[in-house]
């Protein structure tokens, strides 16, 4: 069992060492803390971290840095988390504010993050698959060119171009557009993707090539959205901590270039709407990134679709501010979304 002064020795271990990135020495302690003990009560404490192996020593006769173990005592313990400051907040609503449609927050949301943390961010889209058409749109953009335009409950909004290889006119589309509504509007995805086929043979004989051509463009933007997927921002963050890292950084680039990788450790992370859950060291092994820590959080889009955003980078990162940067990110995401 570790002591209450114990577990505040590890707490200033692992915030001087990722301030730092040097070993941390009892002396060093002493000295840049308040705890009103000898230094020899000090090395005691750290020895007792170091058998719960909590703490080691990167070489002899060295201080002493955190261990994977040390970081998630720490984060478990972690209370005095450090709040984003007005300004930050303010940036965050404007930037993402500003945004003009869901890829752009996403995209905006990742840029956003990786700049407040200089960490590797990362957002996933919620699962379309469960999503439901809203509405389809056709735009004519000339006599045989439309755009297909598919607008799902969540808030995601395809777009196509489609030429027709004959001229268009108002009514033809207005009816096809009538028509694909009809048949498709509220429809989740999935079922949307099989009564498709069976579109083109409702309407007139006349305009059943067109329909086709439609319902093909429509169908690939159905299969779009059904995948999961997500964006990510920073990853030159996370090359200036490459020394970080005891081997090549490369396979960590390899890991999470990935979609498939991330999305299965986001799928074991279990979504939290206010509380920010964090993947350390080891804890990642099976995905290739046991020298990374991951934190994530989840954020609600339109319809009520839930998804994760996050952080990426090596176990030595202020954990304090990126847990507080991620969870009030999320939360103005989650509003932005339920207002739009």
């Amino acid at each position: 069992m570790v002591s209450e002064r114990g577990l505040e020795v590890l707490r200033v271990i692992v915030q001087d060492y990722v301030a730092s990135r040097e070993p941390v020495g009892s002396k060093s302690i002493v000295d840049r803390h308040s705890f009103g003990v000898s230094a020899a009560t000090i090395r005691n404490d750290m020895a007792l971290l170091e058998e719960e192996e909590l703490i080691t020593a990167p070489h002899t006769s060295s201080g002493r840095i955190p261990t994977d173990k040390g970081y998630r005592v720490f984060v478990d313990q972690l209370s005095d988390l450090r709040p984003l400051s007005s300004a930050q907040r303010t940036a965050i609503e404007t930037f993402l504010g500003d945004a003009v449609d869901f890829d752009d927050v996403l995209a905006r949301t990742v840029r956003m993050l990786s700049q407040l943390t200089n960490q590797v961010a990362l957002a996933q889209y919620p699962s379309f698959g469960t999503a439901r058409v809203r509405h389809i749109e056709f735009v004519m953009l000339a006599p045989s060119r439309l755009m297909t335009v598919l607008i799902t409950d969540t808030g995601r909004v395809d777009q196509r171009l489609v030429e027709t290889g004959a001229p268009l006119t108002d009514d033809a589309v207005a009816d096809l557009r009538a028509r694909f509504n009809g048949e498709l509007g509220g429809l989740a995805l999935a079922e949307a993707a099989t009564r498709l086929v069976d579109v083109p043979a409702g309407v007139a004989p006349e305009h059943r090539v067109l329909a086709d051509t439609l319902a093909e463009s429509l169908v690939e933007q159905v299969a779009a959205n059904r995948q999961d997927r997500l964006v990510m921002a920073g990853a030159a963050n996370l090359a200036r901590t490459e020394r970080d890292f005891s081997g090549s950084i490369s396979s960590v680039f390899d890991a999470i270039e990935e979609q498939v990788t991330l999305l299965r450790l986001f799928g074991e992370m279990q979504l939290e709407h206010d509380g920010v859950r964090v993947s350390i060291g080891r804890e990642n092994d099976t995905f290739g990134l046991g020298e990374t820590s991951v934190l994530a959080t989840g954020y609600t889009a339109t319809g009520g679709s839930t998804a994760h955003v996050g952080l990426l980078g090596p176990t030595r990162m202020d954990y304090s501010s990126n847990i507080a940067a991620v969870r009030a990110v999320a939360r103005y995401l989650t509003r932005l979304l339920g207002d739009d």
